[in-house]
């Protein structure tokens, strides 16, 4: 269905299967997969800061005031790609899009330096190539068990009674259920007796900007025994994820192929850390890329019948921040 760099899975493979710890990288169309052995990973320039493995030794500190310009494109230019998802969403060829943009900025802080001072569940700095400060887990892997936890539907923190606004949005929980539908579908394709544990809690992010409510639910199950302890395999099958792609997958993504006119890359991809047992991985979002001397930050979102166009515009110059207290 996607094209897929068959060779680097089965690396994954044959490493998970000998129990040895590692870090992997890998992009929206899984084309570009990366494999960092644990004692390759400091040479190779990577800086990695997730809950329960980090490469950081000591945090430099920050003397100075974050300056950030960010330069998102106009409302028609927004509409172009926008009309083309409603478009097939109206046609029935897909009925969630996650619809995604590349927003010039500018600030004072160099890659390195928002690695180190963004607060996030996971934090990656890239060869000076990307950074990406990432709220959302893609997959967990305990003892043959694989959790994976959606996040769709946000809002503005400060708004009163924002919490029972978030869970009652008609949109916002459409987006929801569709998503847990979607990853709850995909994870059975690796596991068996796949079940919601938990659906639409609500997250608590605190950003400089504005602090910000964000839905997520929990779903598990037992990793089928042809997939045990094949890490490569089991990504294979589930990517790209369905939480940044939308549903049913591979016509969504012909979608915004055609509709974004620009390449992810890396952004929406996955990252994770195998520890020889256990793996912990994220979707790279909240992503900054280097593209010569200038710095793009690429954001966006879940787009449905329901979607209203001065709204996703809105989200997605909300989501162009970087979380530094």
């Amino acid at each position: 269905m996607f094209s897929a760099n068959h060779q680097k899975f089965i690396e994954m493979d044959e490493l998970s299967l000998q129990k040895v710890p590692y870090f992997f990288i890998i992009d929206f169309l899984t084309k570009n997969v990366e494999i960092f052995k644990e004692n390759e990973i400091e040479k190779s320039g990577l800086l990695i800061d997730f809950q329960n493995f980090s490469t950081i030794q000591t945090e430099p500190h920050l003397n100075k005031k974050l300056e950030w310009i960010s330069y998102p494109e106009t409302l028609e230019s927004f509409k172009t790609g926008f009309d083309k998802v409603q478009k097939n969403i109206r046609f029935g060829n897909s009925y969630l899009v996650n619809y995604t943009r590349k927003t010039k900025i500018e600030t004072n802080l160099t890659l390195k330096e928002i690695f180190y001072h963004s607060s996030a569940k996971y934090k990656v700095f890239y060869k000076d190539f990307f950074v990406f400060f990432s709220p959302e887990t893609f997959v967990k892997i305990n003892d043959g068990k694989i959790f994976t936890y959606p996040m769709k539907g946000t809002i503005d923190a400060s708004l009163d009674n924002a919490a029972e606004i978030l869970k009652n949005d008609k949109k916002e929980k459409a987006e929801h259920y569709t998503v847990v539908d979607l990853l709850r579908n995909d994870l059975s394709m690796v596991a068996d007796d796949v079940k919601v544990d938990k659906f639409q809690y609500i997250d608590f992010i605190k950003t400089k900007q504005k602090d910000l409510y964000a839905m997520s639910s929990e779903i598990s199950g037992n990793i089928k025994p042809e997939f045990n302890g094949k890490l490569g395999s089991i990504m294979k099958k589930l990517l790209p994820a369905g939480s940044i792609l939308g549903a049913p997958k591979p016509k969504t993504l012909e979608i915004i192929l055609d509709a974004e006119g620009y390449e992810r890359g890396y952004y929406t991809g996955v990252c994770g850390w195998f520890d020889g047992k256990n793996v912990d991985s994220c979707v790279m979002i909240r992503f900054i890329e280097k593209e010569g001397e200038e710095l793009f930050f690429k954001s966006g979102g879940g787009i449905t019948h329901m979607s209203r166009l001065e709204d996703e515009y809105q989200e997605m110059k909300n989501k162009i921040y970087v979380p530094i207290h």
